[in-house]
């Protein structure tokens, strides 16, 4: 069974989320530190007890933004550990997706933090970890249609009509979908998209990105570069991709 340790500066917030890991059978122990200089010191005397000591941990739930020493900056110290514990991030901005990514985090979870959400990262790290994962029970949910997309911002989960993405940028194992009215972070890579998507109209123009054939407005050249108008924003084409694309275009109705 994992043990665990959250750290988040907001009192409140950290003893929900010790509860929360607390009552999830594949956490053996659960405790709180309220910043990151304290999480060191608690981090420290885990690595010194060794993996299978009686103050080890085996994953980090970790804030972002704290005074002092934020979220990030103790994820890159402990990358300098031999056996650093796993580290989940809990925070409230999507922004910081790609540096965790970088920093090999095992998920990022949104505040305010949903049960359903927490036992998924927790199901990643007892994987991650090689610990015999408990089966938590299915909790029945509305399955969203095939050309709908699930995506969850601030503890919301919304389903976003694939018709209204535009394009889909890449940014690690993560992906960013545009649509006119804003953008989603979603834990999918671009390739699984593309795949999933082709027949939908969908036709990758650069490692970086997927378009949808039908939100392109304009294909244009300027000396020898090839880009895309998709609403107000242009992206290039690699010359990989360009006849291909080139070709769909002439053969779209």
């Amino acid at each position: 069974m994992l043990r665990a340790l959250a750290v988040d500066d907001e009192r409140p917030t950290l003893e929900e989320l010790v509860y929360l890991l607390n009552a999830d059978p594949r956490i053996g122990t659960a405790e709180g530190a309220s910043d990151a200089t304290e999480a060191l010191r608690r981090i420290n005397r885990a690595l010194e007890s060794g993996p299978d000591g009686p103050d080890a941990i085996d994953v980090v739930f970790l804030d972002i933004q704290m005074p002092g020493l934020d979220g990030l900056d103790l994820a890159r110290l402990l990358t300098g550990f031999a056996r650093p514990p796993l580290v989940v991030f809990v925070t409230a901005h999507e922004d910081f997706a790609v540096q965790a990514f970088d920093l090999k985090a095992v998920d990022y979870v949104l505040k305010p933090v949903r049960r359903e959400r927490l036992a998924e990262a927790v199901r990643r790290a007892a994987e991650r970890r090689g610990t015999a994962a408990v089966p938590t029970p299915r909790i029945p949910v509305h399955e969203p249609a095939p050309d709908h997309i699930t995506v969850e911002l601030g503890g919301v989960t919304r389903f976003v009509p694939v018709d209204e993405i535009t394009h889909v940028e890449a940014q690690g194992d993560y992906a960013r979908l545009h649509t006119d009215r804003g953008s989603h972070l979603v834990r999918i890579p671009l390739s699984t998209l593309e795949e999933r998507w082709r027949a939908r109209g969908f036709v990758r123009i650069h490692r970086r990105h997927l378009v949808a054939l039908r939100h392109i407005g304009e294909l244009r050249l300027d000396a020898g570069s090839v880009s895309v108008l998709v609403g107000a924003e242009e992206l290039q084409v690699s010359r990989r991709h360009a006849r291909e694309l080139r070709d769909l275009l002439m053969r779209r109705p």
